[in-house]
């Protein structure tokens, strides 16, 4: 009986201090299994006489059924903990913000965001945009636009030239846009009217300029264009592009190789508190350059300037950007800086309209 005694109280300890259940199995086996301690002395029943046999029996059962009931409850204490422990380790907080989206967290780069305003203020007008490569040739870049052979105008680009091919032919990275007017101009027969936005190239790099930047350039060519309509036309777009109800320009003569007469446009501009606003105060900035198309350009083009006549203008992309949405610096625009691109991009489904507002 001592033995039963000390055997039980063994067992059940072992069960209580079991850490998880491979523990808590050893304990069974140890126990209960085919060689365990309490099968052994069930197996001892059979040697011993009818009167041992029963009252042997009844208590080495008995400790049978003790172990297994705690090893029972045990196993459920054990399964219910390690439980607990998985669901704390996979638990999800449900109370957190989910991840945001990409068409949540992307942003619209300002340039392409005041292409889209461009193009809709412009369509608004009746023009279509002409686009051309990036790789030009020097006969569409200068001399069809009056610039001849050894012209000191021709350096003032600081153009990128590539080697010359075969032929002797040296092609270069445009330094305007002003080569796609000549191509809608071999392309098309007036009227003409088209804007010329894209990428340009010059050896150039400060806090204002870049070796690559964005300019948008318009055409118009009819029988009866002239200053009253490019003067038009230059306010309105202004207008609407940095949402002022009204803009005074300021034109004084200037010199460009593809139009005569040449004129430089300043804006009227406050700058007080460090701030450029349009449409009010009683200072200029200098915005963009335009003139009528000269007739050298309508004849190197297939046109007769005796019959045709046109106006044209340009301007930097990136500085009207700056100007409009108060970017100190030019350089950020190409540094791919996400925090930059975060701050000053758009959200991509806010598409610039007229009767929507252009910028949001």
């Amino acid at each position: 009986m001592s033995d039963l005694t000390a055997l039980e109280a063994e067992t059940l300890t072992a069960i209580a201090a079991a850490a998880d259940e491979a523990a808590l199995e050893s304990v069974r086996v140890g126990a209960l299994g085919k060689k365990g301690s309490i099968s052994a002395l069930l197996a001892t029943l059979g040697k011993m006489s009818p009167d041992e046999r029963k009252s042997a029996g009844v208590q080495i059962n008995a400790l049978k059924d003790k172990v297994s009931e705690a090893l029972g409850a045990r196993r459920a204490v054990l399964k219910e903990a390690a439980l607990e422990a998985r669901l704390s380790s996979e638990r999800v907080d449900v109370t957190l913000p989910t991840r945001e989206t990409g068409i949540e967290t992307g942003r619209i780069h300002p340039i392409s965001q005041v292409m889209d305003e461009l193009t809709a203020i412009f369509a608004d007008l009746g023009f279509s945009i002409a686009e051309g490569p990036d790789v030009e040739r020097d006969d569409y870049n200068f001399t069809k636009l009056n610039f001849p052979e050894g012209h000191p105008a021709r350096e003032m680009h600081d153009t990128f030239f590539f080697a010359p091919n075969e032929a002797g032919e040296r092609k270069l990275l445009r330094t305007h846009t002003s080569p796609v007017q000549v191509r809608t101009m071999l392309a098309q027969k007036p009227p003409i009217r088209v804007i010329c936005p894209g990428r340009t190239y010059r050896c150039d790099s400060d806090q204002t300029h870049t070796p690559m930047f964005h300019q948008v350039e318009g055409l118009v060519i009819d029988k009866q264009a002239n200053l009253g309509h490019l003067k038009w036309i230059l306010e309105e777009s202004c207008k609407a592009f940095f949402e002022v109800p009204s803009v005074k320009m300021r034109f004084r003569p200037s010199f460009f190789p593809f139009t005569e007469p040449s004129m430089e446009v300043d804006i009227q501009c406050s700058r007080k508190g460090g701030e450029i606003r349009f449409g009010e105060g009683d200072d200029w900035l200098e915005i963009l350059g335009c003139g009528m198309v000269h007739p050298n350009v309508l004849r190197n083009c297939g046109l007769d300037p005796d019959e045709y006549q046109g106006f044209a203008w340009g301007m930097g992309i990136d500085r009207i950007a700056m100007l409009k949405y108060g970017m100190p610096d030019l350089r950020p625009f190409f540094d791919a800086d996400v925090r930059w691109l975060s701050h000053y991009g758009f959200r991509p489904l806010d598409f610039p309209t007229l009767a929507g507002g252009l910028s949001g």
